[in-house]
């Protein structure tokens, strides 16, 4: 307790100090005062005045910051300085005596520099609602005035002319109220005489004239242009219609060629087949042909001349033989005469002797004649020999002996023909020359007959 009594004098000197803060606190912040940023202060009372604010009146103006007031010795309102706007609709007489009713809109505030505000605060400081009625009235009368003086034409022509000249006439009013005109808009020219709308019927009725061309000119223009349109959609259709055509026939075609390539590519298998067969059937025909001229022709030919030759040898042999005996028995025979003429008589001896040599001579020539006779019957019993034992040989010998001649007659027709065409190039000409050919060959048979048939009358050679 004696403790607690030894620090009571501090406690209450630390309240009191608690206590004396708050106070100022309070204090400080009912008399500091901040103006706002779209407003000013106007302080009066046990203040001192700019010179700009002396006259007449003593008080303080505080923008955009913040001024002690003393309870009781000053006194604080606020100026808004925010915009304001006023609508006018005056009734005027342009210099043509023609009544319009201009409609339009003022928009102002107070302004921000401190001789406008001064103004302002003297005049309506307190009652801020009367800007508008005096504006309207400063407005009002300046419109009428510069009005007076224009022509309607020139009042719709000319709206930022008139807007101009109105606020600068009403500037010296304007500042002596502390106020500035942000804007002036003319929104509306209201004619209740009916001047400006016939003053815009010959333009109307003008600019309808032109209207109804230009639209007549655009409709005419577009119906050339549907129509060229028109035409060239028909042309592209018929260029298309053209073109699928052509697909479709080139499609078509070669669905064909497809389908048809199968049986036309077997054709041509069988055409090659076909042409390889008969290339490989007149190889081997050509290889028999000269197997039968290796085998069978050309040894019959050399056995038949062989034989021919042996038989004239012979032939001419047996000649040679009996033309010597004819010859020795001729000698003899004239030996003999002559002995037997030597022996005779002369007449009769002679005559002997003729007899003998006449019969010696006959005698010779009948054994010349026999012995060639005997010779030829050999050759022709050889003959009959080597034709009975290969009579094909001998016959194909003498045939091939006598070809030349077998065609040439059976080629003699083409020589009177005047203009032969040949179809099918060199494949018809071999076509022709083997007709001709097989014609020949068709009598080859009858020939061999024949030869056959003579050979087998002939063969017994005739007896001496």
């Amino acid at each position: 307790m004696q403790l607690l009594l030894a620090f009571l004098p501090l406690i209450a000197i630390i309240v009191a100090l608690v206590v004396l803060l708050v106070l100022v606190r309070v204090s400080v912040k009912m008399m500091w005062q901040v103006a706002e940023p779209n407003e000013a202060l106007i302080i009066s009372g046990f203040t001192r005045g700019r010179p700009a604010t002396t006259d007449g009146m003593d008080f303080k103006i505080v923008t955009g910051k913040g001024a002690f007031v003393v309870p009781g010795l000053q006194t604080v309102r606020a100026l808004s300085l925010t915009l304001n706007e006023t609508e006018l609709q005056v009734n005027c007489v342009t210099s043509q005596g023609i009544q319009v009713v201009v409609q339009g809109v003022v928009i102002f505030k107070i302004g921000d520099s401190t001789p406008f505000i001064a103004n302002a605060a003297r005049r309506f400081l307190g009652q801020q609602a009367k800007m508008e009625s005096q504006v309207y009235n400063v407005f009002e009368g300046h419109l009428r005035s510069i009005i007076g003086s224009m022509t309607v034409e020139e009042i719709i022509r000319e709206r930022d002319k008139l807007a101009s000249q109105v606020r600068s006439a009403s500037g010296t009013e304007m500042e002596k109220l502390g106020l500035v005109v942000d804007s002036l808009q003319i929104k509306d020219l209201e004619d209740p005489t009916g001047y400006i709308q016939n003053l815009a019927k010959p333009h109307i009725a003008q600019v309808k004239m032109e209207a109804r061309i230009a639209e007549a000119t655009r409709n005419r223009e577009a119906a050339e242009k549907e129509a060229e349109a028109a035409s060239l959609i028909a042309d592209a259709q018929s260029v298309s219609a053209i073109k699928q055509s052509a697909a479709a026939a080139n499609a078509e075609r070669a669905r064909a060629n497809a389908a048809q390539a199968g049986p036309l590519a077997d054709a041509t298998a069988r055409q090659q087949v076909v042409v390889q067969e008969t290339q490989v059937a007149k190889l081997e025909a050509d290889r028999e042909e000269q197997k039968l001229q290796t085998t069978v022709r050309k040894p019959a030919d050399a056995r038949a001349y062989a034989q021919r030759t042996e038989a004239e040898a012979q032939k001419s042999a047996d000649i040679s033989a009996a033309e010597a005996r004819a010859r020795k028995t001729e000698v003899e025979a004239q030996a003999n005469a002559a002995a037997a003429a030597a022996m005779a008589g002369a007449t009769k001896i002679t005559g002997e002797a003729e007899a003998a040599a006449t019969k010696a001579r006959g005698e010779a020539a009948a054994s010349a004649i026999k012995a060639k006779a005997l010779a030829e019957a050999d050759g022709i019993r050889a003959r009959a020999e080597a034709l009975g034992t290969n009579q094909e040989a001998v016959i194909s010998q003498q045939l091939a002996e006598n070809m030349p001649a077998i065609v040439a007659a059976a080629a003699e027709p083409f020589g009177h023909v005047g203009q032969l065409t040949v179809l099918n190039g060199g494949d018809g000409v071999n076509e022709m020359v083997g007709g001709i050919l097989a014609q020949v060959g068709s009598y080859l048979p009858a020939l061999t007959d024949s030869l056959k048939r003579g050979r087998g009358d002939g063969r017994q050679p005739p007896q001496p």
